[in-house]
């Protein structure tokens, strides 16, 4: 497949989009330091329902890095722009970590285009100001590298850790290959972007999903979330982290599969 890029506010966001283009339109969103590769399993497995559309948020993958600063609804807002381009008027959002803050963000600023949510290893509000200030400055001086191991930790269950040491590394290469602008503008989205407000709003079927193992954004804080949603559905997969795509990219896949269905999206 040819490489795919759409002018966006400014910058370029590469992008990619498969499936019947006459199916319900199903956009997945990605997790800081990732780019679309990480869906790839899920979208083998539902493309052929869906008009799937994958991209790299920008600062990643082969996306543009824009003007700092990056804030939560310039995100959102480049979103927004890539449906303009591609005329996709509603669509379901699946967004992981800061991807689901985006579509929580893109659900507050257009909610007649959302149709659905499917909220991955997420929350309305991620971390903390002191946090992502102590992580942005380790960055700032030592580079994304720095903290890969630990970030990897954080991404992934010991398991898969210790049983699929290539593709943790392929992992923590795709991690810190990212761009520095890229990824500390991120960070300061997320460290400035707060949608608990917003969260009571929603008013599309939601779906909350959470790996047991996740240590970025634990069980608790994803179902808290998920009690600020009007009727919001919670699922925990044991023994997985913060990547479920990744991870068990076939019981994410059912997971959609039967909330899309059940939901009368598709």
């Amino acid at each position: 497949m040819s490489l795919q890029v759409a002018p966006v506010n400014g910058t370029h966001i590469h992008y990619s989009q498969s499936g019947p283009k006459n199916g319900p339109a199903l956009v997945f969103a990605n997790s800081l330091g990732t780019d679309l590769r990480i869906w790839d399993d899920v979208v083998d497995a539902l493309s052929s329902t869906f008009n799937i559309v994958t991209y790299d948020k920008r600062g990643h993958g082969l996306s543009g890095i824009g003007d700092a600063p990056y804030d939560v609804a310039l995100h959102a807002n480049d979103l927004i722009g890539l449906l303009d381009y591609l005329g996709l008027d509603q669509v379901i959002i699946c967004g992981l970590s800061v991807g689901g803050l985006i579509a929580q963000k893109v659900t507050e600023l257009v909610p007649n285009r959302v149709r659905g949510l499917i909220l991955c290893d997420t929350a309305a509000k991620l971390g903390d100001y002191d946090s992502w200030n102590t992580r942005i400055e380790a960055i700032k001086a030592d580079g994304i590298a720095s903290m890969g191991d630990a970030i990897m930790e954080r991404w992934l269950s010991p398991t898969f850790r210790k049983e699929r040491v290539l593709e943790t590394a392929m992992y923590r290469d795709m991690l810190v290959r990212t761009t520095i602008e890229g990824y500390v503008g991120t960070c300061i989205a997320l460290r400035d972007g707060d949608l608990r407000d917003a969260a009571g709003n929603i008013a599309v079927p939601t779906l909350c999903i959470c790996g047991s193992e996740d240590l970025a954004t634990p069980p608790d804080v994803v179902r808290a979330m998920a009690s600020m949603i009007p009727n919001a559905e919670f699922e925990l997969i044991d023994g997985v982290g913060h990547l479920p795509c990744i991870e068990t990219p076939e019981l994410l896949t059912r997971l959609i599969d039967r909330f899309t269905k059940e939901k009368n999206l598709v």
